[in-house]
């Protein structure tokens, strides 16, 4: 494992723990993880700051992430086709400010004469596929408004650059109502309970609505094949064949160089396509592409003996995977393998609120993709709180019997884990009583794993062959639970053996990689970043500074010069070249 992950464990060395040395007693004192979905920018109408991302900073790489967010657009043109789109004239704009910048967009505010506000979005360069994104975006929001969600209206858009404001736009309603991330971490008991409740009565919404195929949903005349589009019925009828599933927009079907590949993206008419799709891709990338990686992430790189490791290894993974990727589907209950819509990053910041927690706004849809539900189900991001015992056995939460006899530090400590678990709760114990078919999905046998196990399939490779496969002899540890009547399968002998020893060690090695992610986030949340070294801009300077320390901190502890040189070099937070593992 990385030198500075092993001085973590440490206790014999004068820097007894890194991670004690660095982290806060008291969680709420630990900087919040921070995500770049949904930033509020300063308002802005010189036209070079409204190219340029202003909105924070990374502490590494970050050159690359401002050339990645500069987009250079004919501003008044913008300005023009934005009144056009909400029937004025360009004189009738009075402002056209930056209101806030995301992962993939930029967004600007426009303000008319007569006080009439909305939103114009434009996607920054490294947004891909940026045709299908756009175009799958709107065609989504006027899907879902056309069954009662809270989603914005869309007034125009443009999938390509060819008009005059030289980009691609997205012209929208701007919604009223408080970001549910400024309430997150303060809300009662009750108000927690009230907005997980309006949460899953909206999920459950989601999960009615009918599709004929996996993928993403386009309007019928945006998608340039004209085969291979299946209708989306609805009732209602005038709308009908104006909806049709295309290609698939998730992301990780399109990085890099990716997107340059002729393989099936969708639309996806059996599960067992969709299921296996991105594993596909991911073979056909590295057959093209392929080549020897040092892990992404550095933290990992002492496991491999900062070793490359081979793309060969993952593509056997993958064709592992394939291998027994049928048998995953639950072909014997049906409403499992039923296309399932999910907003793609429900986190509070995409969720906007009234006074009484009322869900006035579900906001960025982008790479919004249509799955079976086995593999849409589970617990949303912000939402989960996996590893933790009384979440996973939903027992009702509880603060500890001796709470009023801790000291300050602990009892902030105690709220904080007591807030997570009653989130947790909630989600399960509302999804169970509104949202009944996700519970049935969430609770069928080897859930997780299936889910857990597409996700590793299909990611990019970046250097990591250990979690699919620890993945994968799991799944064939557990082989006999496919046959059970809640799991909906029909096993039968399992495709794959993997030796005792060949297992284990694996097995060990994920558990290192795990145990490495969670020293890492300790490091961030001390240094006060988020996962792509992101943070505000008016606490950059105070997070180099204790990136810097945490540095001199491992460098002091390590045993020897080589130790001192492999950290240097492997250092958490360096820049480092990311066009290999594009």
């Amino acid at each position: 494992m990385f030198v500075l992950a092993r001085l973590v464990r440490c206790r014999s060395h004068p820097v007894r723990s890194i991670t004690r040395a660095v982290t806060p007693l008291n969680p709420a004192l630990i900087p919040r993880t921070f995500s770049t979905s949904r930033d509020v920018a300063h308002p802005s109408t010189e036209s070079s700051e409204l190219f340029e991302y202003t909105s924070g900073r990374w502490i590494y790489n970050e050159a690359v992430r401002l050339a990645e967010r500069r987009r250079v657009f004919n501003v008044p043109e913008l300005k023009r086709l934005a009144a056009e789109s909400v029937n004025q004239g360009v004189n009738d704009v009075a402002r056209f400010e930056k209101l806030a910048e995301g992962g993939f967009n930029r967004t600007f505010l426009v303000t008319m004469n007569d006080g009439f506000q909305f939103i114009a979005r434009v996607p920054y360069p490294i947004t891909e596929p940026k045709y299908f994104v756009v175009a799958s975006e709107v065609a989504t929001l006027d899907f879902l408004r056309l069954h009662g969600l809270p989603v914005p209206k869309v007034f125009g858009y443009s999938a390509t650059t060819e008009n005059a404001a030289g980009t691609e736009y997205i012209f929208l309603e701007y919604i009223h109502g408080r970001d549910l991330s400024d309430l997150w971490f303060d809300l009662s008991e009750d108000a927690c309970s009230t907005i997980i409740k309006n949460i899953v009565d909206l999920e459950a919404r989601l999960f009615r609505l009918q599709f004929p195929a996996s993928g993403s949903l386009y309007y019928t005349t945006d998608l340039q094949s004209k085969t291979d589009r299946p209708p989306v019925l609805i009732e209602d009828p005038p709308s009908n064949g104006r909806f049709s599933i295309g290609p698939d927009t998730t992301l990780r079907l399109w990085f890099g160089k990716r997107r340059e590949l002729q393989v099936d993206r969708g639309p996806y008419m059996t599960a067992e396509a969709a299921m296996t799709a991105g594993a596909k891709k991911e073979l056909a990338y590295l057959a093209k592409f392929g080549k020897a990686l040092q892990p992404l992430q550095p933290i990992y790189r002492e496991l491999y003996n900062y070793q490359e490791a081979s793309h060969l290894d993952h593509i056997k993974n993958l064709e592992n995977y394939l291998c027994v990727a049928p048998h995953l589907v639950p072909e014997n209950i049906k409403f499992l393998c039923k296309p399932t819509i999910r907003h793609p990053d429900l986190q509070p910041s995409n969720i906007l609120v009234s006074n009484d927690l009322k869900i006035t706004g579900l906001i960025d849809w982008q790479h919004c993709s249509i799955l079976p539900l086995f593999l849409q189900c589970g617990f949303p991001d912000s939402i989960q709180n996996y590893g933790d015992e009384v979440s996973e056995s939903l027992e009702t939460p509880r603060l500890p019997d001796d709470f009023d006899s801790l000291n300050d530090s602990n009892q902030s400590e105690q709220l904080e884990i007591l807030r997570r678990r009653h989130i947790h709760y909630f989600y399960a114990w509302h999804s169970a009583t509104l949202n009944s078919i996700h519970g049935i999905a969430l609770d069928h046998d080897l859930s997780i794993l299936k889910r857990k196990i597409f996700s590793h399939a299909s990611e990019p490779w970046e250097g990591d062959n250990v979690s699919l496969k620890a993945d994968l002899i799991y799944l064939a540890q557990n082989w006999g639970k496919l046959s059970s009547p809640s799991s909906g399968t029909s096993a039968g002998v399992c495709p794959l053996e993997y030796p005792p020893d060949e297992a284990s060690a694996c097995l060990d090695l994920n558990a290192e990689q795990l145990e490495s992610d969670e020293e890492l986030q300790i490091f961030r949340n001390y240094v006060g970043v988020g996962p792509d070294g992101w943070v505000p801009s008016d606490r950059y300077h105070g997070s180099k500074e204790r990136e810097l320390k945490l540095k001199e901190l491992a460098l002091e502890a390590a045993k020897s010069e080589e130790d001192r040189v492999k950290i240097s070099e492997n250092w958490i937070f360096n820049d480092f070249n990311e066009e290999i593992y594009r």
